[in-house]
Parts: C-alpha cells; sequence; structure tokens
C-alpha cells in the first residue's frame, strides 16, 4: 500500500522518490490514490498561495507563481501531452500519423497556441476567484484533474502496442477504479461538500466525452491524451468554481 502512494506521488510529481518495487501490478494500484496525491498538490499550491499573500505580492503576481510552481512540481509532464495532443488532433491526419505526431519531440504551432491558451486561462480564472475560495479551487482542481485520468483509463482501451501509460491502462480494473473514485467523493465532499460532488459529476460526463473523442480518433488513449484531459479538467474545475460561487 505504501509503495503505491509512493509510486502515485513518484509518478504525477518530479519527487526523485526512486521506488525500487514497482511492479506492473503496484504501479496499477497506484491509481487509487491519484486523487489524494492531486489533494496533497493542491494543499501545497494553496499553502504557497497563502504565504505569496501574506508576504504582500500582488494578486496577479501570486497567481502566475502559483500557476508557475504547479507547472515545475510536476515537470510540465500533463502539458507536453496537452501540446502533442493539439498538434495531432489538429493535423487532420490519419490514425497512424496523429500517433507518429504524438512521439515527436518537436512541438508544433498547434501544441504552442494549446500550451499559452491552457496557461492563461487558469492565470485569468484563478485570479477571478474570491481568495478565500482559492484554496478549495486549487485543491478540487488537482485532485478531480488526477482522478479524470484514472476514468478515461477505466472507460476506454489503450490505443498503443506499448508506452509509458500502458502499464496503468492494462492494469486497470473494478477495483482500482472504484477505490479510486471513493477517494476523489471523498476529497471533494470534505473541501466543498455538495457543490463540489456536483463538480465532480461533470467532470466525469466530460473525461467520458474526452476518451469517446479520443478513441474515434485514434482508437483509443494514450498517456499524451491523459495529460491533456488532466490539463483540460483543470481548466474545467476552476471554471465551474467560478460559476458556482457566483450562483
Amino acid at each position: 500500500m505504501i509503495a503505491s502512494f509512493l509510486l502515485a506521488l513518484q509518478f504525477l510529481t518530479v519527487i526523485p522518490l526512486r521506488v525500487k518495487d514497482a511492479g506492473e501490478q503496484k504501479m496499477a494500484g497506484s491509481m487509487v490514490f491519484f486523487p489524494l496525491i492531486g489533494l496533497l498538490l493542491g494543499l501545497f499550491l494553496a499553502g504557497t498561495n497563502s504565504l505569496l499573500s501574506f508576504l504582500n505580492f500582488p494578486t496577479l503576481a501570486l497567481n502566475v507563481i502559483t500557476v508557475v510552481v504547479l507547472i515545475f512540481i510536476t515537470g510540465g509532464l500533463h502539458l507536453d501531452g496537452l501540446s502533442d495532443t493539439a498538434d495531432a488532433f489538429l493535423s487532420g491526419k490519419p490514425r497512424e500519423q496523429m500517433l507518429e505526431i504524438m512521439r515527436d519531440s518537436r512541438t508544433g504551432v498547434m501544441g504552442v497556441l494549446s500550451l499559452i491558451s491552457i496557461i492563461l486561462l487558469k492565470i485569468i480564472l484563478l485570479f477571478s476567484i474570491s481568495s478565500s475560495l482559492e484554496p478549495k479551487a486549487l485543491m478540487l482542481m488537482c485532485s478531480l484533474s488526477r482522478w479524470s485520468a484514472v476514468a478515461m483509463m477505466f472507460f476506454f482501451p489503450y490505443a498503443r502496442q506499448e508506452g509509458k501509460a500502458g502499464v496503468f491502462v492494462k492494469g486497470m480494473n473494478l477495483r482500482i477504479f472504484i477505490f479510486s473514485s471513493i477517494a476523489a467523493v471523498v476529497a471533494v465532499a470534505v473541501v466543498w461538500q455538495i457543490k463540489g460532488l456536483l463538480i465532480l459529476l461533470i467532470v466525469t460526463g466530460l473525461s467520458y466525452a474526452l476518451g469517446k473523442f479520443s478513441t474515434k480518433k485514434i482508437g483509443g488513449i494514450t498517456g499524451d491524451i491523459l495529460g491533456a484531459g488532466i490539463e483540460l479538467t483543470e481548466i474545467i474545475t476552476l471554471l465551474l468554481v467560478f460559476i458556482l460561487w457566483n450562483i
């Protein structure tokens, strides 16, 4: 159990834990902890946010730094997936060529535009949310986005014969999905009660829609699709927090 938790922490962050016991079963089992790791990331960002606020940083600067800290602590992994997905899906190429584009280390115009857009959206949405609500928004954003990856891996097949994310997808089962979902439900209920659960429900539907779209495009999901899903879910979560806060 501890090894699976550490594997999830190692996979979703840049923390160099170097867990030795990283068999396929434990790698797959680590998905149970994805929502919890996301919650911890959100808590860390909320703490960073509070410290900067205490030091009287301007609100805009504070939010820019928070987004940059998130990028660094996750190694930009999900942003890389987003840019590769944008380049591939907006290329108009056949399935096999789209998969090749995702493997290409070079970033195209659409990939660059997607990165600029997603980062700007995060900053402006955080800036638009009440400072008292921002810690909740950060925790919900990070927890639900990591859980969205688990949901896509449960519902959809892997589009490649091999790849880093393939171990997770192939090892996915109902037990892992249920326990990860329970962790997500508890996390969002504690953070924002009914409104948090409503956001979880919407995120589930949108994650399924993205997975369905990807399956039609390339026959399943890939690690890049999961990264794109995490980034998009963060934006959707912040947008929903803003909307529900104003209702």
